[in-house]
């Protein structure tokens, strides 16, 4: 059996096949880069781990068989503020949604990896491809937050 909680964990703090994981991209980001928007229409890193939370915490919500839905703290949340104690705040909430679901994960048998996704739409989204779409919405943002360290 494939052990699926092992992807997201290497693709969040391990060893990534992609380059550095997510927990190692943010813990070099200075204070300096937080909050800034060196592309003016683009989202700034601290928007980007906001979003990355809320979906992470809405798949941890339609994997233990919840309506499909926008995740509760919206697609993009707002940062409430510019400050060291938000930012301290908003990379406590992804290490959490992140450690809570790697511990649903790890519950989740291997027949049930192809239970649909209860949805109101007729798409055929199964408990892995919802996941496996996670692990891919990591990686692809982590290589935004990437290039917005090199501004």
């Amino acid at each position: 059996m494939i052990d699926f909680a092992n992807e997201l964990r290497k693709g969040y703090s391990g060893d990534a096949w992609h380059g550095n994981s997510i927990a190692a991209i943010i813990s070099s980001v200075s204070k300096d880069q937080i909050f800034r928007r060196p592309i003016p229409t683009g989202h700034t890193i601290a928007e980007l781990i906001l979003h990355l939370t809320s979906w992470t915490e809405e798949v941890f919500s339609r994997l233990e068989g919840n309506l499909a839905k926008e995740p509760e703290r919206g697609d993009w949340p707002l940062v409430k503020e510019e400050t060291m104690q938000e930012w301290n705040a908003i990379l406590s909430d992804f290490r959490l949604a992140n450690e809570k679901l790697l511990n649903l994960v790890m519950e989740i048998s291997g027949d049930q990896w192809e239970t649909p996704v209860h949805q109101e739409s007729g798409s055929r989204l199964n408990y892995f491809e919802l996941f496996n779409g996670l692990v891919q919405h990591h990686a692809y943002h982590a290589g935004q937050i990437s290039l917005l360290l090199k501004f």
